[in-house]
């Protein structure tokens, strides 16, 4: 039985992954930075949460990563800790950089410190790329991070591929573009839209506030691409990946599939808000996600109107229970 150390599995991927990981057969503990208090209520609503063992890990504490290590002894580390909103990393700026960036220096040196063959999944980020209006981006495209959340992002990728040439760590970075799900929190627009259209086809008479409808984005689903971090790991070689479906649409197509999805026109109940909008806002994002297909045999089943269509179903059930 391998055994996987899951940091961050309180969130949307990481409750996804251990289900996965558990349906593999393997031994799952969950790193969170105080697991006495955490709820995990994402694990609790997929029904995994007494199947998971839980630690209590700082990822900004050397020496408590290091403790981690030596105690779960892991086969496989995924390390999906950190601040994960892109809005919000605008107003905590310094709170992101250190728990993405310094988080992930401290866990590459812990593993590299501890001397045993650990296998290292980083989850890295399409916001690293910026705007991306003429080209989708693969794996050999620069870098241009227009947030601190996309520049703390960065520092960990170029963090996992000095530690993988300088010290032989089989460490990897998936570049995974916008992956969504119902355990998604509604700072996220996408559960915001999602949200707010199902409580008004059940007869709310609110408006959903949104910023610029023109930024366009690859959305995927997100019980997907956490196979993509595991098959990553499985290699024989690691190396950094791309995960999208490859299909870029605005955020006005997926408001309309949402409300359309639910018999509903969208201009009735949509407005907008230019103050809603982030200092730096990215326009465009796009992906050639190939090279995971060519040497994962990865590829995306659903795109934008099967995770609208999954989430508005999800929600309903939420909203008439």
């Amino acid at each position: 039985m391998k055994t996987a150390l899951i940091l961050g599995i309180s969130g949307q991927d990481g409750a996804y992954l251990a289900r996965l990981l558990l349906e593999k057969g393997y031994r799952v503990v969950g790193g969170s930075r105080d697991a006495q208090i955490t709820s995990f209520a994402n694990l609790v609503r997929l029904g995994i949460r007494e199947r998971v063992t839980l630690e209590s890990v700082s990822l900004n504490d050397f020496r408590s990563v290091l403790q981690t290590l030596s105690k779960v002894d892991p086969d496989e580390v995924y390390n999906l800790a950190g601040q994960s909103s892109v809005g919000l990393s605008f107003e905590q700026p310094v709170e992101t950089l250190e728990s993405i960036a310094f988080g992930t220096l401290n866990l590459l040196e812990a593993i590299r410190f501890n001397g045993k063959a650990v296998r290292l999944y980083n989850a890295g980020s399409s916001e690293c790329f910026g705007n991306l209006p003429d080209a989708p981006a693969d794996e050999n495209t620069p870098f241009r991070p227009k947030s601190p959340y996309a520049v703390a992002k960065a520092t960990a990728f170029w963090e996992v591929v000095n530690y993988r040439e300088a010290y032989g760590l089989f460490a990897c970075s998936g570049i995974l573009f916008n992956h969504e799900s119902p355990l998604r929190p509604e700072r996220f627009v996408t559960r915001k839209v999602i949200a707010a259209a199902c409580r008004i086809a059940a007869g709310s008479k609110e408006t959903l506030q949104l910023g610029d409808l023109a930024i366009a984005r690859d959305w995927g689903w997100a019980p997907e691409y956490v196979e993509a971090m595991w098959l990553m790991l499985q290699q024989d070689t690691p190396d950094d990946y791309v995960v999208a479906t490859g299909k870029t649409t605005t955020l006005q197509a997926f408001v309309e599939t949402a409300f359309t999805h639910l018999g509903l026109d969208w201009r009735k109940h949509v407005v907008t808000d230019t103050g809603i909008a982030r200092p730096n806002e990215l326009r465009v994002s796009q992906a050639n996600a190939a090279k995971a297909r060519d040497r994962l045999g990865w590829q995306a089943k659903y795109v934008m109107h099967d995770v609208v269509r999954l989430m508005c179903e999800d929600e309903t059930r939420v909203v008439h229970a």
